[in-house]
């Protein structure tokens, strides 16, 4: 029995120091934009709950967003585990945005064949900036991105070229002007480097060593994927702009209905892309506009765009709702995809249901119409066309007898709201 609890004892020893080497891996690739944020956010959570001490970026980016760059540096900085960032793959780059980041990171790298640089601030449109707002971005980024330098003890002279004037160096180069702490060969060759390196963590609040154990790789879900699809900087801009567009359109149309599902939906994704809506909130926002959009369908006919609209509106929120990085749940996509399909049966059965029994009703009036008589309230000139009364109702009538008020009058036929009567002898 000791034997046995000995063994256990080293067993679990062993399990913990494995989970508390680990190294939690990333792929960042194309634009910086929101969803890199969240992103890195969960990776690092997910990194923490594993007992991970470090996080290892893959970077190939050209640029991005640069309040989501913001971000980014803020939440490296703030890091309790070092940001171990290298551009790879050989022929890779770390551009704009990319190269910001890589200043935050605790140690960065470069493998031979990429290179890093061309951070000058640019608007997402691509429009000539004035020069006064210009020198004014370029100042304010320079300023930031030095007291970021300095932090990492790295190239002055270089973070301030990348900005002022766009200068991008391979990584040899860089690494020897002290921009990147490391040229590797490979990934493997600078995960070796960086191993045991001094960083400072938490805004320089704790000295601590870097400790690169087996890799955990953190791979994209599809909540990721449709951020990423969304938060493109050039996509984001487009959106909004179509939104709005379609709203207008919807405004001035009303009861075209599909510009104003449409519109709605992208307007609270592009604001989710622009950081004004938090990602958890911006999938609340789409859950209730999908739900109002499938009441909806019941009482207006849009012969299915605001039902199908609301089911796409409810999936998408529900992927955005909860992240089990930052609340500690996750909804799966077969839970997501079954309460849409209950949703989807539910308040299109109720659709069907109210279309027959408007059939039904219709009907019903027409035999019953023919089963009364009329009474003429009013008629024309001719005394052929005018109203009459029935089950007390008021309709308008059409007859080939000539009649006058007070005439009793039978039904023979409706044409939609006109009722074919003849006089009763």
């Amino acid at each position: 029995m000791k034997h046995l609890l000995v063994i256990v004892s080293v067993l679990l020893v062993g399990l913990s120091f494995a989970k508390a080497d680990c190294t939690m891996a990333v792929t960042v690739t194309g634009a910086i934009s929101a969803s890199t944020l969240d992103y890195l956010e969960r990776a690092e959570k997910r990194a923490l709950e594993k007992g991970c001490k470090s996080l290892y970026v893959r970077m190939n980016t050209p640029g991005g967003h640069l309040q989501s760059t913001r971000l980014i540096v803020e939440r490296i900085l703030a890091s309790p585990i070092p940001y171990l960032c290298l551009i790879t793959p050989s022929g890779g780059h770390a551009g704009s945005a990319g190269a910001i980041i890589l200043q935050a990171c605790h140690v960065n790298g470069g493998v031979t064949a990429t290179n890093i640089g061309a951070a000058t601030p640019i608007l997402g449109t691509g429009e000539q900036i004035s020069d006064d707002l210009r020198k004014k971005m370029i100042n304010d980024t320079v300023s930031w991105l030095e007291g970021v330098t300095k932090l990492r003890g790295r190239s002055l002279e270089f973070s301030r070229d990348i900005i002022t004037e766009a200068k991008a160096l391979s990584s040899e180069e860089s690494h020897k002007i002290k921009a990147l702490d490391i040229l590797a060969s490979n990934e493997q060759d600078f995960l070796t480097k960086a191993k045991g390196l001094s960083v400072l963590l938490q805004d320089k609040k704790e000295q601590g060593q870097v400790v690169v154990g087996p890799l955990v790789e953190f791979e994209p879900d599809l909540r990721q994927k449709v951020l990423s699809f969304i938060a493109d900087p050039e996509f984001a801009y487009l959106l909004f702009m179509g939104s709005i567009a379609l709203l207008y359109v919807e405004i001035t149309h009303p009861g075209l209905i599909a510009p104003g599902v449409i519109g709605g939906m992208g307007l609270v994704l592009s604001l989710v892309a622009f950081h004004k809506l938090d990602v958890a909130w911006g999938g609340l926002a789409l859950i209730i506009l999908g739900i109002v959009f499938l009441i909806l369908e019941v009482f207006l006919p849009s012969f299915g765009v605001l039902g199908v609209g609301g089911l796409i509106s409810v999936f998408v929120g529900s992927l955005f709702l909860f992240d089990r990085e930052t609340s500690g749940y996750v909804l799966s996509l077969p839970l997501i995809i079954s309460v849409v399909s209950v949703l989807a049966l539910f308040f299109f059965g109720i659709g069907y249901l109210a279309l027959k029994t408007i059939r039904h009703k219709s009907g019903d009036t027409d035999s019953d119409l023919l089963k009364y008589e009329g009474r003429v309230m009013k008629v024309n000139e001719t005394g052929h066309a005018g109203q009459i009364q029935i089950m007390g109702e008021v309709w308008q009538f059409v007859s080939e007898d000539s009649l006058k008020e007070g005439d009793a009058v039978n039904v023979t036929a409706r044409q939609g709201l006109t009722l074919n009567v003849k006089k009763v002898k």
